[in-house]
């Protein structure tokens, strides 16, 4: 698959067409069931096929068919897609009534040109890190079929890390695209909180939730944010003000990953996050709180529905007490302060953004502090802390061919994505980042 970049500028060019360029992304896509990746739970051929045909004749009427012309994508199966039952990855939902209208991110990129082909597996209702899905299945790396992809937006990852999609949109709660972006070797946006649109997403935890893309390369990237924000990602050429982040995002951190912060920014200051245990601990009490009471009638009236793991932990988060929220909420808003004082020397913060690479689906244990731990909860032990911040935080593969992927964080203050665009654009430039094909005799291999 081309990127999304070239991709446009062939179809807005007329040296094809967004019909040829939509049925050959169809006839590379296994159907639901048949998918060695278990990534995709619905083809949506007919309105792939109207939406290029759309564009087409916008070309053909000397009319501007948008910056995404003829890009075929994928979103997370919890975006509101008009006609179809929005599920969030769960039974319960399968027959819902079907959605009116698309999500409102989905209506922007259908504005710019691009051309949605699937709704993509995820973790039930966005709770995980794995994409480990009762209904679908496990979401398999691209890199590594016995490996997992990552969550609770592997099946948007894996599409884009296996060549099949130029983009996609996953949504990120407390590590959800940036986790599954690390463990295939691509670019996975967590914006600025609230930034993206999440009018028609299926919520998980309000405090939490954003929109975000994946992509193959930096500008790609760039491009999509754009189209999904309605701003320029141009940020000048000021020189950026750099730091690394230390103390638990250095414990818990792969010895190459190490590496590259400390080539990147060799003379950048250490810095760390105050009580960073403590703002772990409120983000998974906040978030399990959220989720819970969302789900709260739902869990009296069908519990047995539920992914026997997504219901044990909503309903541990639906009991637990109002007072404790609150006083979790209240350190929140706390610790952003105190965050944002900090922010205020940066432009770019580095910081890992997994604590290793892919675990095998038959062990899904990764080791934390020296002791093994379900990957399912501790995959998001450097993403989480930063949700929390409500900071923006963009997911970079290191570049590293015939490995499997790891990658850094990127974090920007407020509203700060085009500096990490920008800074993720002259990395890739370096061959420092940027997406690895992947290598299917790695299958199997234990590194």
């Amino acid at each position: 698959m081309k990127s999304a970049r070239e991709i446009a500028e062939a179809v807005r060019s007329g040296r094809t067409s967004a019909v040829q360029v939509v049925e050959q992304c169809l006839a590379a896509l296994p159907a639901p069931g048949a998918d060695p990746l278990v990534a995709i739970t619905r083809l949506l051929p007919a309105r792939a096929r109207a939406e290029a045909a759309a564009v087409d004749a916008a070309i053909a009427a000397g009319m501007d068919p948008g910056p995404l012309a003829g890009v075929p994508y994928g979103v997370k199966d919890l975006f509101d897609v008009a006609g179809l039952p929005t599920t969030a990855g769960s039974s319960i939902h399968a027959e819902a009534p079907p959605a009116l209208a698309d999500a409102e991110a989905v209506a922007r990129l259908r504005s710019a040109g691009a051309v949605m082909v699937a709704t993509l597996n995820m973790d039930e209702f966005a709770y995980g890190f794995a994409t480990i899905n009762a209904r679908h299945g496990t979401t398999r790396n691209p890199h590594d079929p016995s490996r997992l992809a990552g969550g609770s937006s592997g099946g948007s990852a894996a599409m884009v890390a296996a060549g099949l999609l130029a983009f996609s949109l996953g949504s990120d709660t407390n590590g959800s695209v940036r986790v599954p972006a690390s463990l295939t070797g691509i670019y996975g946006l967590k914006p600025s909180h609230g930034d993206l649109p999440l009018a028609g997403v299926f919520p998980f935890a309000e405090s939490f939730d954003d929109v975000g893309p994946f992509t193959a390369t930096a500008a790609d990237m760039a491009l999509v944010w754009e189209v999904l924000s309605g701003r320029s990602a141009q940020d000048g050429d000021r020189p950026l003000r750099l730091g690394r982040l230390g103390g638990r995002f250095r414990e818990n951190a792969d010895a190459d990953q190490l590496a590259a912060i400390d080539a990147i920014a060799p003379d950048a200051p250490q810095v760390e996050l105050p009580d960073i245990a403590r703002a772990r601990s409120a983000a998974f009490l906040i978030t399990a709180f959220e989720g819970g009471n969302l789900h709260r009638h739902a869990l009296t009236e069908q519990a047995m529905a539920f992914d026997p793991a997504t219901r044990d932990r909503l309903l541990a988060g639906a009991l637990l007490p109002g007072a404790l929220y609150e006083e979790a909420v209240a350190f929140r808003h706390a610790f952003r302060e105190r965050i944002a004082l900090m922010m205020a020397d940066f432009d770019v913060l580095l910081a890992p953004a997994t604590p290793c690479a892919a675990p095998l689906i038959a062990d899904p244990r990764i080791e934390i502090d020296g002791a093994l731990s379900p990957a399912r909860a501790d995959l998001g032990i450097h993403t989480q802390p930063i949700s929390f911040t409500s900071l923006p935080s963009l997911a970079v593969p290191l570049h590293r061919p015939g490995r499997l992927p790891l990658g850094l964080q990127l974090i920007g203050a407020p509203d700060g994505e085009p500096a990490l665009l920008r800074f993720a654009a002259q990395l890739e430039r370096q061959g420092i980042i940027g997406v690895s094909e992947p290598i299917r005799s790695l299958q199997g291999a234990d590194r």
